[in-house]
């Protein structure tokens, strides 16, 4: 059989197969060998009989994967950008964008508590024109374009990441009507509880899935030749080839076709600014990676 790992814990799995049908499965040791079952991973599997447990045969290939936390196969993640307090850390919107797209993840930017401050929310969402990400103002407490961001992320299997205070639970909560303590989750869809707060995937009424998981607040770039680091930056794509370095990093070189696109105000500075400074850690930890 087949089916979709929606939880992990202890060396106990829960799947569910195509039909909805939930079952709990250890790995073969020898699987666990090469790769530990993720919350996310779709493998095969034979059921248990009575009282034993089934066992996962294979993990089928993973489209991506994160190390933290430990999920795979994710559509979609939201990365939560408080409009008000606690001010947005948009250096960590940045690196969550580079990661998520390195790793075959396609972003969306929700400006969180746009009702109290929708001037910022505004700046926030101007700075990101061109990135390529769906930028969406949204409020958890009026319900301001909660309904156009479920509808972006209907029948998707997605999560939500930002810095602590951002509004993920809030905003989660306006969703789909729940509430992240896990037992509560359980109870709003007719599951059984469970109070584990370990990741953990929750199948949605409209279809689709969220990930619920603590500490989803950074994803972690891993370090790359920081030559490639401006493939991420979809902005700069246009201008690419048009420099009179080649390859160009975009950041100090003269005659840039970028630097010059964010002097006439085509690419956002701010944005920019920010690309250099993280292209110039990327340089430190590529210099670094043998030490």
């Amino acid at each position: 059989m087949q089916g979709t790992i929606l939880q992990g814990i202890g060396g106990f799995y829960t799947a569910m197969d195509d039909a909805g049908e939930r079952y709990t499965l250890r790995a073969q040791r020898k699987l666990r060998r090469v790769s530990k079952p993720k919350v996310g991973d779709h493998v095969e599997f034979t059921p248990g009989s009575g009282e034993e447990d089934g066992w996962i045969e294979a993990i089928l290939p993973r489209r991506n994967e994160l190390d933290r936390p430990p999920v795979a196969n994710i559509d979609r993640v939201v990365i939560v950008a408080s409009a008000g307090a606690p001010a947005a850390d948009l250096p960590l919107v940045d690196r969550m964008l580079v990661a998520a797209r390195r790793r075959g993840i396609e972003p969306v930017l929700a400006v969180s508590k746009c009702e109290l401050e929708p001037d910022t929310a505004a700046e926030i969402a101007r700075q990101y024109r061109g990135a390529e990400v769906s930028a969406i103002a949204v409020s958890a407490h009026t319900g301001e374009n909660v309904e156009a961001l479920r509808a972006l992320l209907r029948g998707s299997v997605h999560a939500l990441a930002g810095q602590s205070g951002a509004g993920k639970s809030s905003l989660i909560n306006a969703l789909y009507g729940l509430d992240l303590e896990t037992g509560d989750l359980s109870e709003r869809i007719e599951r059984g509880k469970n109070t584990t707060r370990s990741s953990q995937l929750i199948p949605l009424p409209e279809g689709g899935m969220v990930l619920d998981t603590p500490g989803f607040s950074l994803l972690e770039t891993e370090v790359f030749d920081p030559v490639e680091f401006k493939d991420s930056y979809p902005e700069f794509e246009p201008y690419e080839g048009r420099c009179y370095f080649q390859p160009c990093y975009h950041a100090s070189e003269p005659r840039c076709a970028v630097r010059e696109a964010v002097a006439a105000g085509e690419i956002d500075p701010a944005r920019h600014g920010r690309y250099v400074e993280l292209l110039s850690e990327m340089r430190i930890k590529w210099r670094e990676r043998y030490d």
